[in-house]
């Protein structure tokens, strides 16, 4: 399904589907900024191959990885993927938006965008029915954009992040339910 672009006060904001020329995007967001919340940069050896797992994901059927688009420039990254959740199959999401375009509501765009292809996901057979976000206890910004789309807070819960590392982050468990919830609005925020 090729995403829609989502029109927010007159920006063209759309995602890509994760290609090759998506790896500088990787780059500009492996920063001491950008990862300050999820343990900081990677070495160049990881962040080639977290790209060449963005790259394969489509492949899986258990997700996509998508560049955010602003016009004709890449300014972030959003995903979703199928994952188990304390014994449940769930759908996870997260995203990034450099900080030159942060506070603009791109974000905001840019998950409409992806809750819109996840709901057309989740009708097919066997698929989860709940989108879970898990931003850190301390990303107010991540937290507030949750609460925006129209999420719910479960709870705060350790998550191993990266996955299978063995390291712990709190973070807010926050979930939308794909079956029942109307799309969020598209704001002017």
């Amino acid at each position: 399904m090729m995403p829609r672009p989502a029109r927010l006060r007159g920006m063209d904001v759309h995602l890509k589907p994760w290609s090759e020329s998506a790896l500088g995007l990787l780059r500009r967001i492996n920063t001491p900024h950008m990862r300050h919340h999820v343990g900081g940069p990677e070495p160049e050896g990881k962040l080639l191959d977290r790209h060449r797992r963005y790259l394969a994901m489509p492949e899986t059927g258990r997700g996509c990885m998508f560049a955010i688009v602003l016009g004709d420039e890449m300014v972030g990254s959003i995903a979703y993927h199928q994952r188990d959740w304390q014994g449940e199959q769930v759908y996870e999401t997260g995203w990034n938006v450099l900080p030159p375009y942060q506070g603009r509501g791109i974000a905001a765009a840019a998950g409409t965008a992806l809750i819109a292809i996840v709901r057309e996901v989740a009708r097919r057979p066997d698929t989860p029915r709940g989108l879970h976000a898990f931003p850190s206890v301390d990303n107010a910004p991540s937290n507030a954009l949750c609460n925006r789309l129209g999420f719910t807070l479960i709870d705060a819960c350790d998550f191993e992040y990266p996955p299978g590392s063995g390291t712990f982050m709190r973070s807010n468990n926050w979930r939308l339910d794909l079956a029942d919830q109307a799309p969020p609005e598209q704001g002017q925020g």
